[in-house]
């Protein structure tokens, strides 16, 4: 939303903006011209969260005259009285069953998708996650926009002054495998593992793995201890760094120390993490599931989420074949100019625009 928000100021200097948000996520934003930060506090615990979703937020977007009120997450609120714009990033709650929790998540859920049809338009990341949309939440198409996201401008090519100096603090050389993007069981972590001792075994120790991320506390089925899956498919420990924690600042120096980068995951309704790799020149093995074919288009291998020797393979010949190499860094950097902030943030105001004029 940041980067969204600061690109359409940038964009509509004359237009006046209002970011409604409870302080916490208030506090410490860089202030933009034209636009106003305003505190909103919410009661606490899980029913305060509902309640400044449902009436304390469209409360204030009433009082306050706004023209519309774009909800930037799936929590639309069931009376508006105003134009409402709601993004639906994915269906995960609804689809997956892992995801679905207990019973306070799952009325949360049926909450947001009763309300959801009352939307006056709704943004989503992906056609893919636009399909799911049209056809679970039984959404007319023609009210359903798909306005891809964008990776930060820190994600590029050219290698920055600070990028050895991140490596040698993390113990890295370049030309590993990465993957970056979290550790529950959609991500597919066992794929990852299954698919490195592929090609350890014809690499040896010249293939290093590097794996980045706050680890789970606990080893459960809904986020698997990476180090026990490492185990399992047998893979030694000294051919596996985990990184632990990475900060923002640090993941585009990461990201250009990497030979490939590896993204199995089973559902995504976009996947930055594969794009913020493209914009950094790096090529893609990734899975051939939901919206990861749209985000990496021909710059990268795409694979059914559990062929792991087509992984195993495309892996392989990124880290012996130059000229395959070169070829997908050429085909990434292509691919990951096809999104910007500023694309996104002008079909979004594209959209506002819309809905302001048809007096919707």
């Amino acid at each position: 939303m940041r980067q969204l928000l600061s690109s359409l100021a940038r964009l509509h200097p004359d237009v006046t903006w209002v970011l409604l948000a409870p302080p916490e996520h208030v506090r410490g934003q860089v202030a933009l011209p034209g636009v106003h930060f305003l505190p909103l506090p919410a009661p606490p615990g899980p029913l305060g969260k509902v309640w400044w979703e449902q009436v304390t937020l469209p409360c204030a977007a009433r009082r306050l005259g706004v023209e519309l009120l774009h909800v930037p997450y799936w929590a639309p609120p069931l009376v508006a009285q105003l134009p409402t714009v709601v993004t639906v990033h994915d269906l995960i709650p609804l689809l997956l069953p892992d995801y679905r929790g207990g019973p306070a998540v799952r009325l949360y859920t049926a909450l947001v998708r009763a309300a959801t049809p009352r939307a006056t338009l709704l943004l989503t990341d992906s056609k893919a996650a636009r399909a799911d949309i049209v056809r679970h939440l039984k959404v007319a198409p023609g009210r359903v926009r798909v306005i891809p996201l964008a990776a930060d401008v820190a994600y590029r090519p050219a290698a920055g002054v600070e990028d050895g100096a991140v490596l040698c603090k993390l113990g890295l050389q370049p030309g590993y495998i990465l993957y970056l993007g979290g550790f529950d069981r959609r991500k597919n972590l066992r794929a990852v593992f299954q698919a490195f001792a592929r090609v350890r075994e014809t690499l040896g120790e010249a293939a290093r793995l590097v794996v980045a991320g706050r680890l789970p506390v606990k080893d459960l089925d809904f986020a698997p201890d990476p180090r026990r899956l490492r185990h399992e498919a047998g893979v030694p420990a000294t051919a596996v760094h985990f990184t632990g924690f990475i900060a923002e600042e640090a993941k585009p120096a990461l990201y250009r120390g990497a030979r490939a980068f590896l993204y199995p995951s089973r559902y995504e309704g976009f996947g930055l993490p594969p794009l913020e790799a493209l914009a950094c020149g790096v090529p893609v093995v990734g899975s051939d599931a939901t919206s990861v074919p749209e985000v990496v288009g021909d710059a990268g291998v795409l694979t059914a989420p559990d062929d792991v020797a087509g992984m195993a393979g495309a892996l392989l010949r990124l880290l012996t074949d130059e000229a395959f190499h070169a070829e997908l860094r050429r085909r990434a950097l292509h691919q990951a100019a096809q999104f910007s902030w500023e694309a996104t943030a002008e079909a979004t105001f594209a959209a506002y625009r819309e809905i302001v004029a048809g007096g919707n």
